[in-house]
């Protein structure tokens, strides 16, 4: 006896063994990861980023660059901190964003349930006649002494499946990281709602400075050609003079409904953005006042990468996968199910509370090992290390656009800034030659040709200064998203 106990005990030890190591088949790929961002000028250095899938996704140190910054104080601007406020609050895709993270509470605090055992409550109540000819009639006639077969009965059953192999502790990691992943989809909803409100608000700023230069332009073309219909009425140009000055003034002129249109049109988005109907925006500073920070560090790549919403999804998918592993393995091993029964039971009724003689239990386990089953469970296993392969292809995927977005945002402010330093520069030019060219026609020293040239040169040079502004926040505001800010 004692050697049979022995033996048991060591399977048993065995077992265990083999269960911890189903439970614990995790995966930790790396994704490469540069030293430092491309075209990033400050130094900082990297290490490999790695998807721990027993991390803490939510704990991220070491943050040295502008993604840690609050987005309220990265955009200082109050009208436009005013709309973000509002987009986070009101914003259709957060609220469904937010009931995702609700739904996969309920799931996650379901899973904790998994180690307690099924109760359930059943009464019944059942009454027949066999026939007399039949054996429960015969049976029924001669001991019964009656006709009629009653049952009545009422108990409580218990079931419960012992986790030898782990797959209840894997469902529950599973559900945990669908819930960390609902936490994530909703920061990467609001950062890329952060990012959308303020590049609608800064091309709404250059659309307002667009509409101001056609209308300066306007009218500096109308006082042109009053001075050219004056020397025309003298003689000093001809009909062609006058006629090249409407046409440039109406080139001025064909500006003003289409930038208004777009007004119109990025106000309807922008309150669209916030969950409100489409109206007035109210803004109070201009293109020109508008700036965000010059100290645009990226940080060290692994911390800061790391931040971005999409890829800690990645990475929480990477650790449903492998719990899904774990729990596919789990079905091709014997599961021992532990049941039990007990209540009340007589074939009368007058009976049925007749205590102790009316009481009944019954307790039952089992070991069940599945053999065949058209290799359902093997297919099964199979494809989800499959789904495991991909969900580490997909992570390292996300880390490599996230660095290129990273770049691509860099190169993209410090391009532009030099762009926008050399058209400001020949702007600033065009404005001196446009007022040179004025003095001299009308002192009769330039022809009208000159003036006329001058004035769309300043004009299309003035709107392009414009855009070139908006595209450098943009940039700017590109690169605090790249970098998984806003949230």
């Amino acid at each position: 006896m004692k050697n049979k106990l022995t033996h048991i005990a060591l399977l048993l030890f065995i077992t265990t063994v083999t269960a911890c190591n189903v439970a614990k088949d995790n995966v930790k790929p790396e994704a490469p990861l540069p030293a430092k961002f491309r075209n990033d000028n400050s130094t900082t250095s990297a290490a490999p980023l790695t998807a721990d899938t027993n991390a803490d996704t939510n704990n991220v140190s070491g943050d040295s660059g502008i993604a840690s910054i609050s987005w309220k104080n990265f955009f200082r601007d109050p009208v436009l901190q005013q709309l973000i406020d509002s987009a986070i609050l009101k914003n259709y895709d957060m609220q469904l964003a937010i009931k995702n993270i609700e739904t996969a509470h309920l799931l996650l605090k379901q899973s904790r349930w998994g180690y307690v055992p099924d109760l359930s409550l059943q009464v019944s109540g059942a009454s027949n006649r066999p026939s007399d000819n039949s054996l429960n009639g015969l049976s029924a006639s001669q001991f019964l002494k009656t006709t009629h077969i009653e049952d009545f009965s009422a108990g409580v059953s218990l079931s419960w499946e012992a986790d030898i192999w782990g797959k209840i502790k894997n469902r529950k990691a599973a559900a945990l990281a669908g819930y960390l992943q609902s936490e994530e989809v909703k920061k990467a909803v609001q950062t890329n709602l952060v990012a959308s409100v303020s590049q609608a608000y800064y091309n709404l700023l250059m659309l307002d400075e667009q509409l101001l230069i056609a209308q300066k332009n306007i009218r500096l073309s109308d006082s042109t050609l009053r001075i050219m219909k004056f020397q025309y009425n003298a003689g000093q140009v001809t009909a062609l003079a006058v006629q090249q000055a409407e046409a440039q003034q109406n080139t001025a002129t064909a500006l003003v409904p289409q930038l208004e249109k777009d007004i119109v049109l990025q106000e309807n988005a922008l309150r669209v953005l916030s969950a409100e109907l489409p109206g007035e925006v109210h803004r109070e500073s201009t293109l020109s006042q508008s700036s965000l920070t010059d100290s645009l560090t990226t940080g060290i790549p692994s911390q800061m990468v790391s931040r971005r919403p999409d890829v800690k999804r990645q990475e929480l998918e990477l650790r449903i996968a492998n719990a899904e592993v774990g729990i596919s393995r789990a079905n091709m091993y014997p599961a021992l199910r532990i049941t039990a029964s007990g209540g009340l039971n007589s074939f009368k009724a007058s009976n049925w509370f007749n205590i102790p003689a009316s009481l009944f239990g019954a307790v039952a386990g089992n070991v069940v090992q599945p053999l065949l089953q058209k290799k359902q469970l093997k297919t099964d296993f199979e494809i989800a290390k499959i789904r495991r392969e991909q969900s580490v292809i997909e992570f390292r995927q996300s880390v490599l656009y996230a660095v290129g977005e990273v770049s691509d945002a860099l190169v993209r402010i410090e391009k532009l800034q030099t762009e926008q330093n050399i058209v400001k520069n020949r702007v600033v030019l065009l404005q001196s030659a446009t007022s040179n060219a004025r003095q001299l026609f009308s002192s009769g020293m330039a022809n009208y040709l000159e003036v006329i040239t001058a004035q769309s040169n300043v004009l299309q040079s003035e709107l392009e200064l414009a855009a070139l502004t908006r595209q450098q926040l943009g940039a700017k505001v590109d690169l605090y998203r790249s970098l998984g800010g806003g949230w």
